[in-house]
């Protein structure tokens, strides 16, 4: 009797526990994996067996004809979109039925990662991207040019200091170090040389707070992910509490800084202190901007998001998720660049004719319009 009410609870949790909940998909006629593949693929995505970019590939191969297919994270059910004008339809026209991102860290665990614009749903992120969105048009990211620009100026005098005909550099290093230090200087007020000091706090956090690597990190990440409401009460955070603190005190430190003796500064806290402070932007300057898009939807709201008051944890938030955003991808992109340049010399050649004439034109010192004209560079 033992085993056949064994047998019975096993068939019974297989179904409903294991088939059932990544049959979701195809009980609704789309198009998805067979479960077993589904389970092979999940466990897979714990080992390093391959990048998150081939992953999403052979997917998008393995479904050719199709305008979606149904994927799952974990056991919860997501839309593969493999149609163009589909995605365009999803993300514009029909933007108001798909609004929130995926819930990532349990509720009230995590300020940090709830403040910024990625993870905050209905209202309070309309209310936070009608607040943000003028700040960060491409007239306004202009500013922060110069910024970049010294940065830029370091990095190459870091190699031109070591006077030697050949240096060997490990890019992917290299670049996350040149990316480091831009966004330490444009997003948090720092000034970072990252080559020269390469043991400096600010980078090494930033390699802590970006590094998900690690079976420990991996179980944590799992049972965030499907057992939220299990991680709160074993108090798993997304981030570790020195991390937080760190990003924290010092975004709190510049602002303190700045308002106690009129700092001004152009870079992301300085915006992110003028949308606190309420200041008027200038609607039909930005709205003819072709860089970072501002809706009309956004624009039209800004009257009441200017009663939406940020919070020094606000701004620490937004602050973060760039740096979430530009350290690993920035440095990555760079990478791969440089490979593809030193693998095609023509293409390099010619890129560099590019350079040395926009140089010439700006006497050595590049400039932000010149850089936009460079239609080689953007091809590139």
């Amino acid at each position: 009797m033992f085993w056949i009410l064994f047998l019975i609870a096993s068939v019974v949790f297989t179904y409903f526990v294991l088939i059932k909940p990544v049959n979701y998909w195809s009980d609704r006629g789309v198009p998805q994996y067979k479960f077993w593949i589904t389970w092979i693929e999940t466990v897979l995505g714990f080992i390093p067996y391959r990048g998150i970019s081939e992953a999403m590939e052979k997917i998008y191969n393995d479904f050719p004809g199709k305008r979606y297919c149904g994927v799952y994270q974990f056991s919860t059910p997501a839309l593969f979109l493999r149609d163009p004008d589909l995605i365009k339809q999803i993300t514009v026209k029909d933007f108001d039925h798909f609004t929130d991102h995926y819930q990532i860290a349990p509720e009230n665990s995590e300020p940090l990662w709830e403040k910024n614009l990625f993870s905050l749903k209905g209202e309070k992120w309309r209310d936070m991207r009608s607040t943000l969105s003028p700040s960060f048009t491409s007239s306004k990211m202009k500013i922060m040019f110069g910024l970049i620009s010294e940065c830029a100026k370091q990095f190459v005098a870091y190699f031109q200091e070591k006077n030697l005909e050949i240096v060997t550099v490990e890019m992917k290093d290299t670049f996350t170090r040149f990316a480091n230090d831009v966004i330490a200087s444009s997003a948090f007020g720092l000034n970072c040389n990252s080559l020269k000091e390469p043991e400096n706090e600010f980078y090494l956090m930033g390699k802590e707070v970006t590094n998900f690597s690690g079976l420990w990190t991996n179980i944590k990440l799992m049972i965030i992910f499907i057992l939220p409401k299990l991680a709160q009460v074993l108090g798993l955070k997304f981030f570790k509490p020195k991390i937080t603190h760190f990003f924290t005190n010092i975004v709190k430190d510049n602002l303190d800084s700045r308002e106690k003796n009129g700092i001004i500064r152009p870079d992301m806290i300085q915006l992110l202190m003028e949308a606190r402070k309420g200041k008027k932007n200038e609607k039909h300057e930005e709205t003819t901007d072709a860089g970072f898009a501002v809706v009309e939807e956004s624009l039209g709201k800004e009257e009441k998001s200017q009663n939406e008051k940020l919070s020094d944890e606000d701004i620490a938030a937004q602050a973060l998720i760039f740096f979430f955003a530009g350290f690993h991808s920035v440095s990555t992109l760079m990478c791969f660049m440089a490979h593809e340049l030193a693998v095609n010399p023509d293409i390099q050649q010619r890129l560099q004719e590019e350079v040395d004439e926009t140089l010439r034109n700006c006497n050595g010192a590049i400039a932000y319009e010149a850089l936009m004209r460079m239609k080689y560079m953007d091809m590139v």
